[in-house]
């Protein structure tokens, strides 16, 4: 068994990267593209670190490596969108992961999107869509932490979300 560190231990060993690493790539995220920009000015990035924080008022977190390209676009334009994918997505999750020789703004050729209240790129066919307002942001030695209201929603619900797990895409059984 692996050692755990305990907060408050401090003579307990430090966390390995790796070990933290291969038990976080065992728990299954679901799959999100996260969008901004207007027209053709548009940025996009595959992400697995987004959740709710609030319904009331309703916001999401995401978290982003510090060194994304999105970063930047995403503080100058304070909105984005959440598209949370659906089973038969892997193809756009991969495209947007990087994992293509598709880049920058021809990424949004695939798919089809619109915009909604924000202004930020929507996909229309995605599981489920967010679009926020920036509302704050926090800072982590690697990532920034971003909270977003969230403006408008868009729920597809006719198919299972795509999730990603041990390095892998896969969809959840029925419950």
């Amino acid at each position: 068994m692996d050692t755990i560190k305990i907060a408050g231990q401090m003579d307990a060993p430090p966390i390995d990267a790796q070990i933290f690493r291969a038990a976080m790539k065992k728990v299954a995220t679901p799959v999100t593209i996260l969008a901004t920009g207007h027209g053709d000015l548009r940025h996009g990035m595959t992400a697995s670190a987004v959740c709710s924080l609030s319904d009331q008022p309703p916001m999401i977190l995401a978290c982003i490596n510090r060194n994304s390209a999105i970063l930047p676009h995403l503080r100058a334009n304070g909105c984005f969108s959440a598209n949370f994918l659906a089973e038969g997505q892997a193809e756009l999750a991969q495209c947007f992961a990087g994992m293509t020789k598709i880049y920058g703004a021809d990424r949004f050729n695939l798919g089809t999107w619109n915009t909604l209240a924000t202004g930020a790129p929507v996909l229309g066919d995605a599981l489920s869509v967010f679009d926020c307002r920036l509302e704050c942001e926090y800072d982590s030695p690697t990532h920034a932490v971003l909270v977003g209201r969230v403006e408008a929603i868009v729920k597809e619900g006719t198919t299972r979300a795509l999730v990603y797990a041990s390095g892998q895409f896969g969809f959840p059984a029925p419950i």
